[in-house]
């Protein structure tokens, strides 16, 4: 899970382990083999493993062998170089989705970074410019949530490594808290990772682990929202969020992570 910080990433192998995963890590599988009708995973510290299916999940790489057939620039990736309208440097050919870079709203520069999301707002605005329109694509952040048995983990924004990389005095608490008012049945724990920067305290990011079903999608968008309109973390607790005790607590969850984090800060720069 390279997408969010290791304190959570461990909570998603705990729930793997949890319900039978095992998970292997720090090993470069070496080759995979046929036994009769059985297949032999073979890694280079020695661990084995056999199975009856073999995934081989290595990443996503950009399919422009047309593009650049057609004299269209890429990057190093190989991904399709474009403007925020979606233009390539060829006049009158536009690209846009997992083949393509994308403008990162909270670093204002390209990456590569496809997601379903943002080929579905790309695309709208290749298809705008091409009839003759003046459409902007405003970027993405990477927000994203996956479902893992019983579990949801989400993100959006910058992890607390690549704030720093980028140049962020970056700052990043975890809290766990309860979805919804601990009184009212079926309350469960969530935790909230807010990354910010010390400095300005600007938002850079949240990561969210919590139970199927507990608005932890709902949680990591009013984060991805915050960060589309570069407010700070304070200003998470003056956004009028919704609360009824089924479903939430005055303090939303997110602002009582944002709490934290100012309090952290101020003991940081005190």
């Amino acid at each position: 899970m390279r997408t969010v910080d290791p304190p959570m990433s461990r909570q998603v192998e705990s729930l793997l382990t949890a319900n039978g995963v095992k998970v292997i890590t720090k090993t470069t599988v070496d080759s995979i083999v046929a036994i009769k009708d059985r297949l032999q995973v073979r890694c280079s510290d020695g661990y084995s493993a056999e199975g009856d299916l073999v995934l081989v999940v290595v990443g996503v790489r950009p399919q422009s062998d047309l593009a650049r057939a057609c004299d269209v620039r890429t990057n190093e990736r190989g991904a399709i170089q474009v403007d925020r309208g979606m233009r390539t440097n060829r006049p009158d050919i536009f690209a846009a989705g997992d083949c393509t870079v994308t403008w990162h709203r909270l670093l204002e520069r390209d990456l590569y970074l496809p997601l379903g999301t943002t080929s579905h707002k790309q695309g709208r605005v290749a298809g705008e410019n091409a009839v003759g329109g003046d459409r902007v694509f405003e970027g993405s952040l990477g927000t994203q949530s996956v479902k893992l048995f019983d579990r949801v983990i989400a993100a959006t924004g910058l992890r607390e490594e690549d704030a720093r990389s980028y140049g962020f005095a970056s700052l990043a608490i975890d809290v766990a808290t309860y979805d919804h008012k601990a009184y009212y049945p079926g309350a469960t724990e969530m935790i909230i990772r807010l990354v910010g920067d010390a400095s300005s305290g600007r938002l850079l990011g949240g990561q969210i682990f919590g139970a199927y079903g507990k608005e932890v999608s709902k949680r990591i968008d009013t984060i991805a929202t915050a960060l589309h309109h570069r407010v700070r973390v304070d200003e998470l607790n003056d956004f009028d969020l919704s609360y009824t005790p089924p479903l939430s607590s005055p303090w939303d969850p997110v602002q009582v992570a944002a709490q934290a984090w100012v309090e952290a800060r101020d003991r940081q720069v005190a």
